[in-house]
């Protein structure tokens, strides 16, 4: 999963994206990235803070209030549509064959998660690359209640969004000469910080295998 995840990132470009995409690309990588089972490659973290820096450096033509909202719409409505999906689907899931863009590993350790950490995988799931792919289909799959989903959901959208969103806006402003100087720093610095669950649960499989073979 480590390998993976951190191979993607060398052919997506996050500045680019934004840059040449703009803000409605950025809605629907926000969206795809936490509805649909193909997004968990989309780099949404720091997609938020770049397109936050951006915003306030003037390199992303929007109001930094509508460019937050538009992103917790769109995160809210991704995590409904994977919900959706999950209850109508998600068996079918667990019987699928793996893909270029599905791998029932990843949905088996989305599950896991989530049965450890009930609404915490949810709401602080949201910073979590692949779970905050999976994590509402699982809800979905398990018929979690609907209203504690949507709780959890618009609990866990506002939290990710503004939080990463307005530190990048902040940032942006704060040192607008010297953001540029170290724009590739701050990117390899997400890389590194959005890497590090991933490859704490590889180590700690990896581990728990070690220990079984034993």
């Amino acid at each position: 999963m480590h390998d993976f995840w951190t191979s993607v990132h060398h052919f997506i470009d996050p500045e680019k994206l934004l840059k040449e995409g703009g803000f409605y690309v950025l809605i629907f990588v926000i969206f795809a990235e936490t509805g649909l089972f193909f997004g968990f490659f989309l780099p949404g973290d720091y997609l938020l803070f770049l397109a936050g820096m951006f915003v306030a450096t003037g390199k992303l033509d929007v109001n930094i209030y509508v460019l937050i909202f538009g992103l917790i719409v769109s995160a809210v409505s991704g995590n409904f549509t994977g919900y959706w999906f999950g209850k109508k689907t998600g068996p079918v899931l667990y019987d699928r064959k793996d893909t270029l863009f599905f791998k029932k590993r990843y949905l088996k350790a989305a599950e896991a998660y989530y049965h450890k950490q009930g609404a915490f995988a949810l709401i602080m799931g949201r910073f979590v690359p692949i779970v905050r792919t999976f994590a509402p289909i699982i809800a979905g799959v398990v018929k979690l209640d609907f209203r504690k989903f949507a709780l959890y959901n618009i609990c866990g959208a506002f939290l990710w969004i503004t939080s990463l969103t307005l530190l990048g806006y902040f940032l942006g402003k704060k040192f607008e000469k010297e953001i540029n100087a170290y724009l590739l720093y701050i990117i390899v610095g997400f890389m590194v910080i959005t890497t590090i669950p991933l490859l704490i649960t590889f180590l700690k499989k990896r581990v728990h295998t070690n220990e079984e073979n034993k």
